[in-house]
């Protein structure tokens, strides 16, 4: 089994490659030419997905075949204060040349919008902001020409009180998205609320495909063990990753299931993520899924962003010298056998 790993919108190795420089609402409403305002927006945003392209090329130099974008790289892109700016327009050859070089080099890009993007709410107000959100993102990576393969991953919300309910309460708000928007989500198991099992339900009824976060099942499994997890779980997991491949016309090597792996900061705070990441429960997991799963690509979700994955893969090195089921392919990959 393959495995590829990549990191999260920042680098701690270049230098001044921030892709979500901002400004804050307060400081554009104390602009008093407002469209002098929009304009530095907009230099500020430029400046995002340049430094957004030279990640990527830092991706390719060390053979990194995942990246996540930052969610930032434009802002205040859906203030309601803002309705009628199109930054797209403007930023267009930016955005291009973003998504013309992913696709070149074989990267697989993703975003994922923030925690406020939920549409399990209640609330009509909050599910309106969701879908400008979501469609907004979208609309980012359309104007990169990238095809449905590329999406946003998103956590299904709050209980709001009545879990079962508002579990309920997403599949019908999220099933009434046009199929532009619905096609572009993966859904993820979060560290409080939804478990891997009901994530995956939701998933299943939806028809978008799930991305397994170890970390988040380690502090919320919901009563499932690892083995349910990995004789289980994952080959339902993996099915939902064989629908979208199948609806795209795409094979398992594409477009392989995509988890996310993290190490919890500290006893006092498991949720936390820590700056690196531990390779054993990663391990563990591979091996045994290996047997069934020709490849995973893992998003790394450490503080240490790249600076993680570097150090990971030389813990991967130590690994090989001593287990003959792992073995290191180039900077960002490894292959692992069933035990």
């Amino acid at each position: 089994m393959r495995i590829r790993f990549g990191f999260v919108a920042m680098s701690m190795v270049l230098e001044n490659a921030s892709p979500s420089k901002t400004m804050t609402y307060t400081s554009f409403a104390k602009l008093e030419d407002i469209q002098a305002g929009i304009h530095k927006l907009e230099r500020i945003a430029e400046q995002n997905l340049h430094n957004t392209l030279r990640l990527l090329k830092h991706c390719a130099a060390e053979h990194i075949g995942m990246y996540r974008f930052s969610s930032k790289l434009v802002p205040l892109a859906t203030h309601e204060a803002l309705e009628g700016w199109d930054p797209v327009i403007a930023l267009q050859p930016a955005f291009q040349a973003i998504g013309d070089f992913a696709k070149a080099k074989g990267i697989r890009t993703s975003f994922h919008p923030d925690h406020f993007c939920v549409f399990s709410t209640p609330r009509p107000e909050v599910l309106a902001k969701s879908e400008q959100d979501l469609a907004f993102h979208v609309r980012m990576l359309e104007a990169m020409g990238l095809a449905e393969d590329v999406k946003c991953n998103i956590h299904m919300g709050g209980a709001y009180g009545d879990k079962a309910g508002s579990g309920e309460r997403f599949i019908q708000q999220f099933n009434a998205l046009p199929g532009r928007l619905k096609h572009r989500v993966t859904l993820e198991n979060d560290d409080k609320t939804y478990t891997v099992r009901e994530t995956l339900a939701a998933a299943e009824a939806v028809g978008v495909p799930m991305v397994l976060d170890l970390h988040h099942h380690a502090v919320n499994d919901g009563g499932d063990s690892f083995e349910a997890l990995a004789e289980e779980l994952w080959p339902r997991i993996e099915r939902t990753w064989e629908r979208e491949r199948t609806r795209l016309g795409l094979n398992a090597e594409q477009l392989p299931p995509k988890i996310h792996a993290s190490s919890p900061k500290s006893v006092s705070d498991p949720r936390g993520h820590a700056d690196y990441v531990e390779p054993q429960p990663l391990l563990q997991f591979f091996h045994a899924v290996a047997g069934s799963t020709p490849g995973i690509d893992c998003m790394l979700e450490a503080k240490a962003k790249d600076k993680a994955l570097f150090r990971l893969m030389e813990d991967w090195r130590g690994i090989e010298r001593e287990n003959p089921l792992v073995r290191v392919t180039d900077g960002a990959a490894i292959e692992v056998n069933h035990v």
